[in-house]
Formats: C-alpha cells, structure tokens, sequence
C-alpha cells in the first residue's frame, strides 16, 4: 500500500534502521552529540537564528508560540481547521483575538491583515497557516509579514510551516517563529515538534511563560545540547538520519526542486482528466481536487490500486481528495498515484482510460530535466 496522505508520511527504511538502534538514555554525552547534530542541521533547514525541539505534536508548538509570544492580542487567520486552532488556542487560553476567518480554498488578503493591524493597535502577534491543509491552501505568508512588520516593527509574526518546511524555500526575513513537526515532510513518526525563531522573538520570550512549553527553558537547556524534560531521543535520531537522507539526495534545494515538480506534475496530470483543484492558491505540500465522487474513487484506490490519500473535514468531508508531495517520494510512485486515479475514473464511467494522466505527469516533470 503507497501512503500518500499528507501526514503521516512514509518512514524510510534508512530512518527506521537509525530509529531501531538501542535507546540512549537522554542525559548522556551520547545523545547530546546526537542531539547537537540535530539541533545544527535544523537551524540550517529553518533559516533562522534559534531553534527548539518539543516531545509534541504540531499542536503543542503552536500553543507554545502564543503562550511565549503573544501578550496583548492575536491575529488569527482562519481558512481551514488549522487555523481555527489558533483560534481555538487562543480562547482556551484567555487570550484575547482578532479572527479573519475565509473559505477553505481562499487564502488571506494583505490588505484585510493591514486593516486589522489599523485598526486594533493591541495586537502583538498574527498566527497563521503557511499551508492551510484543510484544504491544500498556500497563504501568502512572507508578504503579510512583511507588511506587518512595516505597520508595527515589535509585532510577532508566528507561521505554521507544519506542512511547509521542507517542502519548500520559505523567506524567514519578517518571520519570528516557524513551526514544524516529525510527521509531514521529514517522514518520521508523529510525536517531535521543531520551532525555529528569530532572535527578536527570543528576547521576547524573555524568562518564558507557562511550565512545560516554556521556551526560555528549552533554549537555555538546549543550547548545552540537553532538553528541559525529557527528550524524543529516538524521533532525534531518526530526524539526524533523514536530514542525512535528503544531502544525499542532492540537498535541501533539490528536494524543494523535486517536490515543485512532482506538485506541477501532479496538478497538471489531474486537470487533464477535467478534475477541478480546489484551493485557488494551491499549496506545493500537497494536491485537493474538489468532486462529487471524492469518496468513491478514494475507496478504489485503496481498494483496487494500492493507493491511500486523504479525504476532507467538517463540511469539505466527502468532497475533496488530498495527494501528499511531502518528503522524498520516488518519482515513480508519484507517477502511479495519477494514473490510478484515471484507473478510477474508468470504473466509475467517467471517461475511458487512455494514459493521459500518465502522459500528462510525465511531460510536465521531465520537461526541466
């Protein structure tokens, strides 16, 4: 079974071979060493000035980065289940807000960020999706950020890259924390939480807030190479070995390279069967098509073609099908999923399969080679 869902992702042989060595205690020189490698090694992918490792999901990052980073008022953006979470963190935490809220397939305008901003002089910090995976959206991150920062220089501009660090070349220049997790295109098991941050969001965070996801503490622990609580000491030795991976394979830019292709390939390949994509701004992490038969032709692939992708939430739930791009997928696979999905096509009497997926994916791919 290919599993092509957008987390998680596929572990490697390689990576689960450096995961199934024998357990290091987490306050030993010899996991620091592991640790320290790490720690570089993301620095690096983040482009940023910090960086910090938390035993949690996604979601305990982003309730780390409002908890230390907003102190007055958030912006949150809501196009999609993700962030509504902000949203959601937000109130669980008493946090008052500013929610600019779209529909799923419409990313966030710069001028509505730039009025809110206007008009609500509090609001210390935005939270916002880089990709919305509810539904494959790519929000325009880095200019809103930009334009934050020209309205406000001490505003802290905190961006969910879960499904978007490295996937592809994020410009951090107006970015304060970049939030990333194990599952998505690093191939691990779910459970390892990565912020990157900038050194102004570090002076911000300051003596930290809240116990267990105080940042202050994790950066002052591990900046020695250690962790304040205990530490995901086999998910860091996977992450050392799948960021291995990828210099092998030519290096972070030529995976950002291959996942832009595979992602145009895919899109193409899924317009030339007269599938309509669903986000008008579509993310390169992963592909939504928008149709009546979403559920049936996920089951034959599944069933029939070997295939698993992902379905839709809340009211997109049984209307969209999602194809992963993340990580280092063998082009060949990528090839079969499009080709199955005509497969599917032909069972359900849509159209007569004649290669054209297949035509299609690879013309567009190779056509930079």
């Amino acid at each position: 079974m290919l599993l092509f869902t957008p987390g998680p992702t596929p572990v490697l042989e390689s990576v689960r071979q450096a995961m199934a060595t024998p357990t290091l205690h987490h306050r030993t020189p010899e996991f620091e060493s592991i640790f320290a490698q790490a720690r570089g090694k993301m620095i690096d992918m983040f482009g940023m000035d910090e960086c910090v490792f938390l035993a949690s999901s996604g979601t305990g990052a982003m309730q780390a980065c409002m908890l230390n980073l907003c102190h007055t008022k958030a912006l949150t953006v809501k196009a999609g289940k993700f962030g509504e979470r902000f949203g959601k963190i937000a109130d669980a935490l008493h946090i008052p807000k500013v929610e600019l809220s779209y529909s799923w397939d419409t990313p966030a305008s710069v001028e509505d960020i730039k009025q809110a901003l206007i008009s609500n002089l509090d609001i210390d910090a935005i939270f916002i999706q880089i990709c919305e995976s509810a539904g494959g959206l790519r929000h325009p991150v880095e200019e809103i950020a930009k334009v934050a920062k020209s309205i406000n220089k001490d505003i802290m501009v905190i961006a969910d890259g879960i499904t978007a660090v490295g996937v592809e070349p994020i410009d951090t220049t107006h970015i304060d924390a970049l939030i990333a997790g194990s599952q998505k295109a690093f191939m691990l098991p779910p459970g390892l939480a990565m912020i990157g941050l900038s050194s102004v969001a570090v002076d911000k965070i300051g003596g930290g807030r809240d116990f267990y996801f105080n940042l202050a503490t994790e950066i002052k622990n591990q900046q020695k190479n250690t962790t304040a609580w205990t530490a995901t000491t086999t998910l860091i030795a996977g992450l050392n070995a799948m960021l291995d991976e990828i210099e092998k394979s030519g290096g972070r830019q030529h995976l950002f390279s291959q996942t832009r292709k595979r992602a145009k390939a895919t899109l193409g390949a899924l317009k030339g069967l007269n599938l309509h994509i669903y986000p008008s701004s579509p993310a390169l992490s992963m592909s939504t098509v928008i149709d009546d038969d979403a559920e049936a032709i996920r089951k034959l692939l599944k069933t029939k073609y070997g295939v698993n992708i992902a379905g839709g939430q809340d009211h997109l739930k049984g209307k969209i099908f999602r194809i992963n791009q993340m990580g280092l997928i063998p082009v060949h696979e990528s090839a079969w999923v499009v080709n199955a999905i005509e497969l599917a096509l032909d069972d359900l009497g849509r159209r007569d399969f004649d290669g054209t997926a297949s035509k299609i994916f690879s013309e567009i791919y190779f056509e930079e080679n």
